[in-house]
């Protein structure tokens, strides 16, 4: 036999474990994780004092809607005292989990260290990860494997183990190759030169040896995403699965500073090489498989449900409203509207213009006050891809197409002598901002909801940061929704905080693809013209009420210079133009929050009385407030 056959034949063969051996080696991974990260918060204690990282005073505010019960077990357990007292009974017990032996004491170790490190992670807000949550499903099984006298339990604990591993591994290299750094190799430099998980070493032989790192990288891929091939061929790909993957890790804790990973992850990887080799082998002999049967099972139902709702959620996303109707523009779109109220004919029709990805449900709150409260007509409408309005144009989408869209529509669904306002939220405002210099002649104002502005991502760092990272998101997120991550889907916060009757169809359309692939393209478009975008606002010659929400300018001081800029496009002879902040408001709490969107909509009804009223002989002004 060759050398190189005998290496493959060494390499490419099971990696058979005992039932024993497999939990004995992952409880004792495990309690090394746990020893570590007690050890560490115990000679760091300063963290959890008052001005430290995760001092209880400031943390315990992002638990205040958990019951009265949930609050004072927190408490309880988060004074000094007590956090100390439980991570040295940690220490105490992971060391004791190290020694030689295998009682059922060791199990209720296990299930007590799983419970602590469960019942601390709220205590430990800053400073806990993967590793730690990992630890706790591996001594939640290894413990209820030791306690048990069966067999049959402690290969269902197994099996939970090794199924858990295969899902953490698939997950995350499914993610990955979402990015456009992972498929081009680049990520892994990207990540070392940060300053959290960076590494100057390492980075610097990224950048000497670029086709290295890109097949690194390509290779932290491949083994992620094909993990569960280690069940194939009878097992005889486990060896090489389970080699990569405790390199990869061990390579984590050096290069990152991640050192728990190096223990916490390969507490799985036991469990994968029982549950991975063939029955006929002496060590695997007798092992019940009816867990992985079941968990197969189990998947294939949710696949279904999952379908089922999805089908459902688009169904009550296109099924027409009462008394909605459609209009089809120049480029071959159906846009689908709401005349929610037709108003006095002597005063304007509102359109509302919804943001990048929203729904125009988020406008609840308002057009529900101008329809009640004013004689306003009040007009919603979906651009194509969201809600029942559709797409058939075969070009490129830029934003002058839903410009194109906003001005037939103005034209087919607005009487001939009816004057509108434009309200327009977010990406919205600009797409509002270029109808309205189309459309003057038919404007009676333009209402700017924390608007975008076609510089800010070449004038703004924040907002430019957070643009690199947002098509990736969206497409996770479209790619999450077609996996049936819908079915557990709950919804934002932004649509249960909308009236009753628009939190359903509102969510809905937040779990639909079709929602997302819409932001998606509108996104492309908006990097492609905001980047390229110079010189100054064109004068547009109509009122306006420029609307910022007060975390957009505190966190981007420069998006509160765009909206005064904004507002300087509509100064000139006889135009009423103000500026406001709304205070403690958010970009989409601004309109879902019904204590900043009631006051706004009554703003807003009160500004367009006052530029309706507004007298001719009156110099031009703006007004900030």
């Amino acid at each position: 036999m060759s050398l190189l056959r005998k290496i493959a034949v060494d390499v490419f063969k099971p990696w058979p474990v005992s039932r024993e051996t497999a939990i004995g080696v992952g409880e004792r991974l495990a309690a090394a994780t746990t020893l570590t990260s007690s050890l560490e918060y115990l000679t760091q204690r300063r963290q959890l004092k008052k001005g430290g990282l995760n001092d209880w005073d400031i943390t315990k505010d992002y638990y205040r809607a958990s019951s009265p019960v949930t609050r004072k077990l927190l408490d309880l357990l988060s004074s000094e005292q007590v956090t100390t007292a439980v991570h040295v009974a940690e220490a105490v017990i992971s060391a004791g989990l190290l020694l030689p032996g295998k009682s059922r004491w060791r199990g209720a170790g296990s299930l007590f260290l799983s419970t602590t490190t469960t019942l601390l992670y709220p205590r430990h807000r800053y400073g806990t990860d993967g590793s730690d949550q990992v630890t706790m499903l591996v001594q939640m099984a290894a413990g209820a494997a030791r306690l048990s006298n069966t067999s049959q339990v402690k290969d269902a604990a197994l099996w939970y183990m090794a199924l858990q591993s295969n899902l953490s591994y698939v997950v995350a290299g499914w993610f990955k190759l979402v990015g456009k750094p992972w498929r081009d190799g680049s990520a892994l430099g990207d990540v070392l030169r940060t300053k959290t998980y960076g590494n100057q070493t390492a980075f610097r032989l990224t950048r000497k040896y670029p086709r290295a790192s890109r097949a690194l990288a390509h290779g932290v891929l491949a083994f992620e995403c094909l993990f569960p091939v280690a069940y194939l061929a009878g097992g005889r790909l486990a060896r090489p699965v389970i080699s990569s993957a405790v390199a990869f890790h061990v390579a984590n804790g050096f290069a990152m500073g991640l050192g728990r990973f190096a223990t916490s992850f390969p507490a799985m990887h036991p469990a994968v090489l029982y549950t991975a080799a063939p029955t006929s082998h002496p060590k695997i002999s007798g092992r019940d498989d009816r867990a992985a049967v079941l968990a197969g099972t189990t998947l294939l139902v949710t696949a279904a449900a999952s379908a089922v709702v999805a089908v459902q959620r688009r169904m009550r996303v296109r099924q027409p409203r009462p008394g909605a109707r459609t209009v089809t523009t120049r480029h071959g779109n159906v846009l689908r509207y709401e005349l929610l109220s037709e108003g006095d004919q002597d005063k304007s029709i509102l359109i509302f213009c919804n943001g990048l990805g929203t729904p125009s449900e988020y406008f609840a709150w308002i057009t529900e006050y101008m329809t009640k409260e004013t004689g306003y007509g009040v007009l919603t409408y979906d651009r194509p891809g969201y809600c029942g309005s559709n797409r058939h144009s075969k070009a490129p989408f830029k934003l002058d197409e839903a410009v194109d869209d906003l001005h037939d529509l103005v034209d087919e669904a607005v009487p001939t002598g009816r004057r509108i306002v434009l309200v327009g939220h977010s990406l919205g405002g600009e797409i509002a901002r270029r109808a309205a210099h189309r459309l003057q002649d038919r404007i009676h104002s333009v209402v700017y909801l924390d608007s975008s502005h076609p510089a800010e991502l070449s004038r703004s760092p924040q907002q430019d940061k957070t643009a690199r990272d947002a098509r990736e998101s969206m497409t996770v997120m479209i790619w999450s929704l077609r996996a049936g991550a819908g079915l557990v889907m709950i919804p934002a916060k932004g649509v249960a905080s909308l009236p009753p009757a628009y939190r359903s169809p509102a969510f809905a359309q937040y779990a639909d693809t079709r929602a997302w692939t819409a932001a998606r393209r509108e996104w492309n478009a908006v990097l492609a013209e905001f980047r390229t975008f110079s010189g100054d606002l064109p004068p547009i010659e109509t009122p306006a009420l420029v609307v910022s929400a007060q975390q957009t300018v505190d966190r981007d001081p420069e998006q509160l210079v765009m909206h005064h800029e904004i507002a300087q496009a509509h100064r000139g002879e006889q135009r009423l133009v103000e500026s406001t902040v709304i205070e403690r408001a958010a970009h989409e709490t601004l309109l879902t929050n019904a204590e900043y969107a009631v006051p706004l909509a009554s703003r807003i009804a009160g500004f367009l009385e006052a530029a309706a009223t507004a007298s001719r002989d009156e110099p031009a002004k703006e007004q900030t407030t």
